[in-house]
């Protein structure tokens, strides 16, 4: 697998011999090297779920075009800048990959967030602000959908995330994880999760990463189908969302 530098996280997958239907996924971290025990799927389902990224990131892209092209003209329209937002995320294995986004925040929200740096509201690695002044009009509203993610589905079909998986983080964020925080970049980052259907940005980190490492740990394709099911009452709801 290709590594992002060497202060990074790098995972591998190898098998178990003394313990029959488990794997170990090792991870090498800044603070040192983890290992996670991943119970063993059958090739069926990694290949029925990647079939399923392709059928449903296609299929999705054609049934929400509408959505696409007026959330587009929304963003573009009513504040300066691109409506495409392009920010590099760390995916499976450490390797990095160009996440896209509708722009939800000012142009300079990079630059800003350094400033804001002592308001953050979150616990861990990662920065939220429910009241985030960087985020537009037009962006709070996307957001509250989650339109603001309909281009992560291109993601999903060229392989750089599934449907259900772990949400990306970005480089910064990764580089402070500890060894079992890195467990989570031991499968494809998706656009849902359990996160995703349990409060999103109302759960604290620690119990973030737990929810990723469960789902890790007990993913199957009927626990994928759920968890799609469930997001879309969650979406609907607006839970967690900022």
């Amino acid at each position: 697998m290709s590594i992002v530098n060497q202060s990074e996280p790098t995972v591998s997958a190898i098998s178990d011999r003394t313990r029959p239907g488990v794997n170990h996924i090792d991870v090498t971290a800044p603070n040192g090297p983890i290992k996670l025990n991943i119970p063993t799927k059958p090739v069926p389902y990694h290949t029925v779920k990647r079939l399923m990224d392709i059928l449903v990131s296609s299929c999705a892209m054609v049934l929400f075009s509408p959505l696409f092209v007026g959330t587009f003209l929304a963003v573009r329209l009513t504040s300066k800048g691109g409506a495409i937002f392009k920010q590099k995320r760390v995916g499976l294995g450490g390797k990095e990959f160009m996440c896209l986004k509708y722009r939800s925040m000012v142009t300079d929200a990079e630059e800003l967030k350094q400033k804001l740096a002592h308001l953050n509201e979150a616990s861990g690695p990662v920065f939220k602000m429910k009241e985030d002044p960087r985020i537009t009009s037009v962006g709070r509203w996307i957001r509250r959908w989650s339109f603001d993610e309909l281009p992560q589905l291109w993601n999903v079909f060229i392989g750089d995330m599934s449907i259900v998986g772990p949400r990306p983080p970005v480089p910064d964020e990764v580089a402070k994880y500890n060894q079992r925080q890195c467990g989570r970049l031991a499968v494809r980052p998706g656009i849902t999760c359990l996160w995703q259907i349990m409060g999103r940005c109302n759960i604290g980190f620690d119990e973030w990463i737990e929810l990723d490492l469960k789902y890790i740990e007990t993913m199957s394709f009927w626990g994928d189908v759920m968890i799609v099911l469930k997001t879309i009452p969650a979406v609907i709801k607006g839970t967690g969302a900022h």
